[in-house]
């Protein structure tokens, strides 16, 4: 068995703004095992700023796990706590390895091209006149859910958004949810809640910075409107520290992008630990590839979580892969008769 690696740069077809900053690229790494000519791939796609593995010596770890392939799936995750990227790359690729298709790693209803998977449609953050644009053509293209970032423009500009969008659609019509991207501060983080909390929304993900749990738990406990964590799970490791996390905070949602939290062994844990303590979760995915948000969406569906998911992301790059992933009015779907385009 032989493993190597190789870098792209993924390039936004248009700056997109979060509460932490314009993007207009995404750094992945893809890692091919090879054995008795199969072959599988899985996809280490980080965020600059906000993965843990976010470090100088990502591609020496990448380059060692490569070179030490031969030790076996297990035994490598259990080296790779601290790059959960890697621990997901890894896990897909040999998943990828395993399958008849190297492309087709959860076969199903999905797979097949029988079945579609609910998802959300992503407004990103900028003028109000472009955040109008984007909630427009969203509608128009059969979406029921719309998650908006928020936290970057002034929030009175925010709340006319979507004071426009309730005007013309109710709850009835339009499921939205809001990101902030821990762009609240945890003293007006309640006060701007209750204001958020008159628009009928399903959700806010992440109001404050990740790591103040005592801030965080306090809201939980108080807010109007439901709290969904997302950039707070990641970094947490171990079941016991999971399980302190959940019960500390109580949030009323947890958001799992499989990228951050260290793939989809470590993405259950987290499942099963919120369901045991009655909080639900919806699967995003982390601006991957379509290679990485294929392997996502059809190990989502298994999952069989009714609400939709945040993986409408394979079309905001100019130079992603021709891939089966189909949007479709307000689904992600699979179309078995297209083929791939890769160059490796």
């Amino acid at each position: 068995m032989t493993a190597t690696y190789k870098k792209h740069i993924l390039q936004f077809k248009q700056p997109s703004g979060t509460s932490r900053g314009i993007l207009t690229q995404k750094e992945t790494w893809f890692i091919v095992i090879a054995n008795n000519n199969k072959r599988g791939i899985g996809e280490c796609g980080i965020l600059r700023g906000l993965s843990i593995d976010d470090r100088p010596d990502f591609e020496d770890k990448l380059h060692w796990v490569c070179q030490n392939i031969h030790f076996g799936l297990d035994n490598l995750l259990v080296e790779l706590d601290e790059f959960p990227a890697i621990q997901f790359g890894l896990e897909m690729a040999f998943l990828s390895l395993e399958s008849k298709d190297e492309f087709v790693l959860f076969p199903s209803e999905f797979t097949n091209g029988e079945a579609s998977i609910l998802i959300n449609g992503l407004i990103w953050m900028g003028t109000k006149a472009f955040m109008k644009q984007q909630i427009k053509s969203k509608i128009e293209a059969g979406f029921s859910c719309i998650k908006l970032k928020i936290g970057a423009i002034d929030f009175k500009t925010e709340i006319e958004l979507l004071r426009t969008i309730r005007k013309e659609f109710s709850v009835k019509d339009i499921e939205l949810r809001v990101d902030a991207n821990g762009a609240f501060s945890p003293t007006e983080a309640l006060e701007k809640l209750k204001i958020l909390s008159e628009f009928d929304l399903h959700s806010i993900e992440q109001p404050i910075k990740q790591g103040k749990f005592e801030e965080m738990a306090r809201l939980c406990e108080q807010t109007p409107l439901p709290i969904a964590l997302d950039e707070e799970l990641i970094g947490v490791s171990s079941v016991t520290k999971k399980e302190e996390l959940l019960q500390n905070i109580n949030p009323q949602y947890i958001i799992l992008k499989p990228s951050l939290v260290g793939g989809f062994k470590r993405s259950k844990e987290w499942i099963k630990i919120a369901e045991k303590q009655h909080i639900k979760w919806w699967i995003t995915s982390a601006l991957e590839s379509n290679i990485g948000l294929n392997a996502i969406a059809q190990w989502t569906y298994t999952l069989n979580n009714k609400m939709p998911q945040g993986l409408g992301t394979g079309s905001l790059f100019t130079n992603n892969f021709v891939s089966p992933l189909q949007v479709k009015k307000g689904t992600l779907r699979y179309e078995p008769k297209q083929k791939w385009n890769l160059n490796f």
